[in-house]
């Protein structure tokens, strides 16, 4: 059975605007640069300051940025990845590589559930019923009567 046939029989709406209230998807992360060329963190804040959605602060120190954002709009590695093209150099120690690579995952996880449909979980049985119901099945013998009792 095909997933729309499912989610039709269940009575499940999908629309194209996902409602995610409270799940999370602003997100606060910083960015961590290395310390030549000097200036760079500065030309870092002014580029992603640029991009909608995107709101930077000053970081904890003077080699870290601070960037919110929306997790549909952008995630850590876009974001990672439009500075490295642009000529930014990030910090590549091994904590910091660590930190990026298991934020890269769930940001991608967040939006990859996020972006797809509900599943069927509670009510697959009734689906299942309703499908059941609307094939021919069970007693059903195209015999005439009187063939069926020759004997």
């Amino acid at each position: 059975m095909r997933r729309e046939t499912a989610y039709k029989l269940a009575g499940r709406k999908h629309d194209s605007a996902p409602q995610h209230g409270g799940s999370g998807l602003a997100k606060t992360r910083e960015i961590r640069f290395k310390a030549f060329p000097p200036g760079q963190t500065a030309q870092a804040s002014r580029s992603l300051a640029a991009l909608r959605g995107v709101q930077v602060e000053a970081g904890s120190d003077a080699l870290s940025l601070t960037v919110h954002y929306n997790v549909l709009d952008f995630t850590l590695e876009l974001l990672d990845e439009a500075l490295v093209g642009a000529g930014f150099h990030l910090d590549r120690g091994l904590f910091t590589r660590l930190h990026r690579a298991l934020i890269y995952y769930l940001e991608e996880t967040q939006v990859h559930n996020l972006r797809s449909p509900e599943r069927l979980i509670k009510q697959s049985h009734e689906v299942y019923m309703q499908a059941y119901a609307h094939h021919p099945h069970g007693d059903r013998d195209d015999t005439p009567p009187d063939l069926r009792e020759y004997k």
